[in-house]
């Protein structure tokens, strides 16, 4: 079953945010779902102890360099999904969930030095690519965006990594209050009192649309590479 892993070398990138939105959508729509919760901060884990993770949703926490590779291959034969929530340094642990990944996620901010971080984040994934001599698909993933205005500053950014040849989400996931509010308040963005939480219908078609995309590069990269679509410069 797809492993997916989410990777930042630096905090505040929305990692934790993006796995859980992906998790619970993919929960919403009827997937058992793992998450994997490898960050020593333990966002995930708190998220979960609150009202309201869906049934179909298992969070598995203190996991360790001896025991990750275990829990991953143990929750890929019991469910639909596994998201792996790293810790934002390069580590053992991190190689060892790239060596599992279907995809890595790379989420980052839509800044000049959030975007060098990413970077180094590939680098790191093209290391262990030779390391496990496999190919780690990825794709970075900006976060924190404002859903009305696309800067030029972020329109530089992306067209520099497409020139790089760095796979980009056509997706970005916005500045929401209600990405925010489920890890105050517990649940998913559709358990949101709507009284309280501004936006949260269009929080839930961006949330949806990350999934939508998600599933199609997974699909995509279980095609034969002749059968694959030509990637736009």
């Amino acid at each position: 079953m797809p492993t997916i892993s989410f990777a930042s070398s630096k905090g505040g990138a929305g990692k934790s945010t993006s796995a859980v939105l992906l998790a619970t959508d993919l929960a919403s729509r009827g997937a058992s779902v793992t998450i994997i919760d490898a960050d020593p901060n333990q966002p995930v884990s708190r998220w979960s102890r609150k009202p309201g993770c869906p049934d179909k949703l298992t969070v598995i926490s203190a996991v360790t360099e001896e025991t990750l590779l275990d829990a991953i291959d143990d929750a890929a034969r019991k469910t639909t999904f596994v998201i792996v929530d790293l810790e934002g340094t390069a580590s053992l642990m991190v190689a060892q969930a790239m060596s599992r990944a279907d995809l890595v996620i790379i989420p980052t901010k839509g800044s000049e030095l959030d975007a060098i971080e990413a970077v180094k984040v590939i680098k790191f994934i093209g290391r262990q690519e030779k390391a496990y001599n496999k190919t780690i698909p990825f794709a970075v993933l900006f976060t924190q965006t404002n859903p009305a205005v696309r800067p030029r500053t972020l329109k530089s950014l992306e067209q520099d990594m497409l020139t790089k040849g760095i796979p980009l989400f056509g997706t970005a996931l916005h500045e929401r209050d209600a990405f925010r509010a489920i890890f105050s308040f517990g649940g998913t963005l559709s358990n949101l009192d709507q009284g309280a939480v501004s936006n949260v219908p269009a929080a839930l078609i961006n949330a949806r649309q990350f999934t939508a995309e998600t599933i199609d590069m997974l699909r995509r990269q279980q095609q034969p590479a002749a059968e694959r679509p030509a990637e736009v410069a």
